[in-house]
Order: C-alpha cells, then structure tokens, then sequence
C-alpha cells in the first residue's frame, strides 16, 4: 500500500443534502447496529431519509434582469438551478445538514456564481457594492460553525461565491519547498499535484477530501498530522485576497521580516470577512519515506494526557509522531463497537485484564526518514511505558489511518436512523486541561440527558497544552434544532468558563461569533470592525460571521 494511502483518491463533490457520495457511507457493523438498538432505541435503519430535490422548499431568486446581465458579464458561471443554491445554503453542521434533509432551503443564495479569474472575482464584488448584494465566499463547503449560513446582513439578495475553477498548482519552488495554489483546490488534488515531486503539504483534515485550501487558511484549520507538519495557518508563505478596495498581496518570499505587524495574519482566519482568498503560497515538505505505527493504552484519559505532556517536554517537538491521538474511555468504548469482530472483544478483555477497565487509546504515527522515525518513536515510547501505557502494537493505528476521513459519511448513516450527533472543539494548556475536559463533558452530558455519549479526544499536541475534540450523540428529539442549540450553548459557555479557546481549528462562524469577545475583548472586536471597515466598507462579504453586527440577518 502506498505511504500516501487515500490522501490522493479524487471524490466527487458533496451530495446537495449530505456529506459526500452517498455510495461511501457504507454500513454499520452488527455490533453497532446492536448498539443502537440497546443504548437508544434506535431501529438500525433509515428512518429519516432526504426529500427529493423536487420537494426543496426555496424562494425564486431574488436577483433581476439587470443583476443576472452584470454578472453574466464577468468571467464566470452564473447557476440558478435548485441542486446548486440548494448545496451551497450552508455547511456541514448538524443544523446545516438536518434544515436540507427536510427540504428547508428558504434562506439559499439567490445564485451560485463561479469565477475563473481573480479580475472576475473583483468585477463581482465591484457588482456586489453597487447593486446591495451579500457575497459568502465557498471553497468546499465543509464549514461546521455556520460559517456559509446565507444571512443576508440586509442586503437585498445574496451570492454564494464558489472558487471551484480556481484549483490548480501555479509554481513550485522545490528549493524554497514552496508551493502556490488557486484558493478553489481540493486537499486530494493538493496532494495529487504534489506526489510527483516526492512532497507533501501535510495537512489532512478529517474534511480532506471535500474541504478547500482557501477554506484552510480562512479558517486557520489543523489536521490530523498537525502535531508533526503544522498547522495550515503555520505553514502559510503568502496570499493574495480580493477585497472590495481592491486586491491585496501579503507575505513574501523572505524568511523573516520586522517590518511592521504582520498583515498577513489578518487576512489569515477573517473566514471570509475582509476579502475572497483566490491564491496561496504554501510551505510543503518531503513526502514521507517511511511510516511507523503504535498503539498504547492507559487506564484513564487523564493519565495518556500526562504522558503525551511529558513525551512533549521530553523529547521535543521533533520526536513527537506526526499523528498523535488519545481517546477517552468513551470514545475508545465506541470506537470498539463500531469496529466490531472478534479483534476488538479480543482487545478489550487484554486491557481489563492488565488492569485497564475504562482504557483510553492512543494512536501514533510517525512520518519520515527510516533512522529517524525508529529513533523517534524508541524515545517516545519509553515515556509512555514509564507513565503505566499498555503496548498494543500498529494495527489500531493502521486501521484508523484506512478510515480516517469517514466518520463525515457515518454521521449522514446516523442521521438517516434518527441518531442526533454533532462535534465541537477547544484547546486548553496543560495545566487546565482536565479539569477543563470534566468541564465540558459534564455540561454536555447534562444539557443531552439520558441516554447519550460524550466522547472526547486529544489530536494536536503542543508545548503549552492540546486540543479536546468531543463527539456527542443522543436519540434526535421531536425539535432537533433546539436540541443542538440547548447542547451548542451549554458547551460554549462551559468552554468560556473554563477559559479555554471557542473554537482551535473549526473557525468561529456565526455559531461562535457571540462568544469571541471573551476571546479577544471588546476592544479586539472594534480593531477588526475597523479593518472591515477599511476593506469592505459596503459589509457585503459574509455578513453576521466572526465580528458579529446586531443588523446581520
């Protein structure tokens, strides 16, 4: 099997209604099925199906004669029909996902509109001023915060402004191991275009195979191997954005530089805000001649978190695996189930009896050279048999490398049995982070009730402390949007309580936009109401996410 695995492998876009191709979601395992049924008394079947496209409830669109000339105008594909507004009228959050299955489209943008240049792009937004239009720029859609919710901001119609042709590699620079991207291209084809050059950007999201570049950098996304490669905002070189006043160019190929605070960092994260993303320059590096595979368990989540702290501290960032998980006893409950066979009861009965009742997993990877990986992974592992880990061997980590970007399809196969099942993130320090993880997990547990699961993993390891990455699924209630908005608010205000970060890689949205003053202080919130301002004085770019305004709407 190729180190690269499936981080090439083209998939179509996502189906209007779901994740990806329906054909993908595959089945439950017995196990599972079982489980349904005993916890939630859930038959394991479709219950909640799609509507037909035809049974899409949305309004005409809004834009006229005149509208539609002007932007017929422009080097771009101007698509009207019901499937295209209907994919672009939100992300992939629950509430995005739940409103399209039941054919509630009314708020979908009044035209999906494609440019093929960033002079096509401006002449859009140009049109968008003078006409009293709201743009939301669209890479791939996988946004989870409301990030693409089609609020209009009062405007009087609204454009989902989707960079689908903006998606080849422009240059490569293998000397400065730069490579510089249209904003539109898909992870897969990031690594497709890479591979022949013996690179990688190493950056895999669980979105990989629907999610954009310029949906990366706008939202200061991380992957799975981030621990080793970096997050997408560390490895940015430069950008070029297109704003209403105009285009924007920041970064350079210099290394380092004092000149000034660093714009870039503006535009890196705006989601959207203050321009449309249309090219990147990326940092890129080898591709990986070797990959190394380990498994451990502890007897409880707090105990692995201290022993990836003291791997961090003592060994350093360069030995850490570039993949580096831990499930807490909940997660690796289900993760159990979900797989199901022989393997796994066979794993599970090991750990109880080597004293691990309650165990939580640990998945590592480590990517590179033969010598230094073996070196690396010898150092590592040493601390973890000192902090009481159990060795389990590879094949758990190969095997959740075989299904990394899946669990997106089993959520449309849970949602289709009734199952209501959401994710959400934070980041705290060491010093915080499980009494911040006790905090969360009770808040969400309480505001699910019974029966329900919480479940929780690290999946980016830092100096000063990681992420929590929590799963939660419960039975859907008779009014599922206000069950996920009762669970949404009891977890962010748990997390602004605990002061932990709203959001480490899934962006602030609209979701989060109320809570990103105890982040950065009212005054921060007028510094970047002020750089909209100055770039998009109009407010047509993506109104009511990340600074919210009381009249976005």
């Amino acid at each position: 099997m190729s180190l690269n695995e499936n981080l090439s492998e083209s998939v179509a876009p996502s189906i209007w209604w779901g994740w990806g191709d329906p054909q993908k979601a595959g089945s439950l395992s017995p196990d599972a099925e079982k489980m349904l049924r005993e916890e939630y008394g859930v038959d394991p079947v479709e219950t909640f199906a799609p509507v037909p496209l035809e049974q899409v409830r949305m309004p005409e669109s809004a834009l006229d004669t005149d509208d539609l000339r002007a932007l017929r105008g422009t080097d771009s594909d101007v698509l009207l029909d019901t499937e295209e507004r209907a994919s672009h009228s939100g992300g992939k959050s629950y509430p995005d996902l739940y409103r399209r299955r039941t054919g509630d489209c009314e708020n979908a943008p009044d035209a999906v509109v494609c440019p093929r240049s960033d002079e096509a792009i401006a002449d859009i937004l140009a049109i968008c001023v003078e006409r009293d239009l709201a743009v939301v720029p669209y890479g791939g859609g996988t946004s989870v915060v409301g990030g693409l919710e089609p609020l209009r901001g009062g405007k009087r119609a609204l454009l989902s402004l989707d960079l689908r042709h903006l998606s080849s590699m422009s240059d490569l620079d293998e000397a400065n191991r730069t490579a510089t991207f249209g904003a539109g291209i898909r992870g897969p084809a990031i690594e497709a275009a890479l591979r022949g050059h013996k690179l990688t950007l190493g950056h895999y999201p669980q979105s990989h195979q629907q999610a954009s570049l310029g949906g990366y950098v706008a939202t200061r996304s991380a992957g799975q191997a981030s621990t080793g490669y970096g997050r997408s905002d560390q490895l940015v070189q430069r950008v070029r954005v297109i704003t209403p006043r105009g285009p924007i160019d920041l970064g350079s190929d210099v290394p380092a530089s004092a000149a000034g605070p660093k714009l870039i960092d503006v535009l890196i994260g705006s989601e959207g805000t203050l321009g449309v993303i249309s090219e990147v320059t990326m940092h890129v590096h080898a591709a990986p001649k070797t990959k190394k595979y380990a498994a451990w368990a502890f007897d409880s989540f707090a105990s692995g978190a201290r022993a990836i702290q003291a791997a961090t501290h003592e060994c350093g960032k360069s030995q850490l695996p570039a993949v580096c998980r831990l499930s807490d006893a909940e997660e690796t409950r289900i993760g159990l189930v979900m797989s199901g066979g022989l393997k796994a009861r066979a794993v599970s009965k090991y750990l109880n009896v080597r004293g691990a009742a309650k165990p939580a997993l640990g998945i590592f990877i480590w990517e590179g050279d033969d010598d230094v990986t073996n070196l690396a992974k010898k150092k590592v592992e040493k601390v973890f048999a000192a902090h009481g880990g159990i060795r389990l061997g590879g094949t758990a980590a190969k095997s959740w490398e075989h299904g990394r970007f899946s669990s997106p399809y089993l959520r449309d196969g849970l949602m289709g049995r009734g199952i209501f099942v959401e994710t959400l993130e934070t980041a705290a320090s060491w010093s915080r982070l499980q009494a911040t993880y006790l905090t969360i997990q009770s808040a969400i547990e309480e505001a699910l009730g019974s029966p329900s699961s919480v479940q929780c993993h690290i999946s980016h390891v830092y100096d000063a402390g990681a992420s929590l990455y929590f799963t939660f699924l419960a039975r859907a209630e008779e009014d599922p949007i206000a069950q996920w908005r009762r669970v949404k608010t009891a977890a962010s205000e748990a997390i602004v309580d605990a002061g932990a970060t709203i959001t480490h890689h899934h962006a602030v949205g609209a979701d989060h936009a109320p809570y990103l003053s105890h982040e950065i202080g009212d005054l921060g919130l007028d510094v970047l109401r002020s750089i909209k301002a100055t770039l998009d004085p109009s407010g047509v770019l993506n109104p009511g996410k990340l600074m919210r305004a009381s009249d976005d709407a």
